[in-house]
């Protein structure tokens, strides 16, 4: 990073296209939220690319709002809670274990906060490329709350603490991630972090992965297949194409603005 480079919230907000001011209630979250999803890309080519991440704000903001580049949760969720706290927000930082899919008990590798307005609590998350909501929701059991077409609600697990759900097409509720109301600081974050870049085992070193939400659905990338994803269909793939490697940049650039 450059040392002359100064931390600014209203580039940040320049950079995730929000305009207006910034009263602290949850009009002001729910937009800051959204406006991330769909300025800001879930990606993992620096880890694919084994270039080392830091999670130290000033190289996250040089990166992602200097750069115009993505990020995966720890990256994302970290600037985002920096951006948050700076506006004047009091956040709370936990880990999560993703659930969606496991057949075991997962390691915790997920960074979400929890945002307190008016005595209300509510989890806002832009750190995910897959199925989570695009508007931060309160934090009370078995409450159900729709975000663009799509029914998510919390559940309370012996194990997992808080667990969020959302309803697929089929009408079943299935499980996301959960997480406990145990504060983390940010050297908590390291050992996953650090895990997540390196172990043979993680996710993000196996294939292309990035994903940016628009004004009608999604775009996304699963290894060398590029995803367009529609509202209007019930947020299903609408066109699917498998792509070259050489395309790659080029894909990086006009969907998600990218340039590596």
């Amino acid at each position: 990073m450059n040392s002359n480079t100064i931390l600014s919230t209203e580039k940040y907000l320049e950079r995730i296209k929000y305009s207006g001011k910034t009263p602290l209630n949850y009009e002001t979250l729910s937009n800051l939220v959204y406006c991330h999803f769909t300025s800001v890309p879930y990606e993992n080519f620096d880890i694919l690319n084994n270039i080392p991440l830091s999670l130290k704000v000033p190289d996250l903001y040089d990166k992602i709002v200097i750069r115009n580049r993505g990020g995966y949760c720890f990256e994302l969720n970290t600037l985002f809670n920096w951006l948050l706290t700076e506006t004047g927000f009091t956040t709370h930082t936990y880990i999560a274990r993703f659930l969606a899919d496991e057949t075991g008990i997962p390691m915790r590798r997920h960074r979400v906060m929890r945002v307190d307005i008016d005595g209300q609590h509510y989890i806002a998350d832009v750190g995910v490329g897959s199925e989570v909501p695009v508007r931060p929701l309160r934090l009370e059991e078995n409450v159900e709350t729709e975000v663009r077409g799509v029914l998510y609600k919390f559940r309370k697990d012996e194990m997992y603490g808080w667990v969020l759900q959302y309803k697929n097409s089929k009408n079943e509720w299935k499980d996301i991630y959960g997480f406990t109301e145990e504060p983390q600081y940010e050297i908590d974050f390291v050992q996953p972090d650090f895990w997540c870049q390196h172990s043979p085992d993680s996710p993000f070193r196996t294939q292309n992965m990035a994903a940016i939400r628009t004004e009608t659905g999604k775009y996304a990338i699963d290894g060398n297949i590029l995803r367009i994803f529609d509202l209007s269909c019930g947020d299903k793939t609408v066109a699917s194409r498998e792509f070259e490697p050489s395309e790659l940049p080029a894909i990086l650039e006009k969907y998600f603005g990218v340039i590596l």
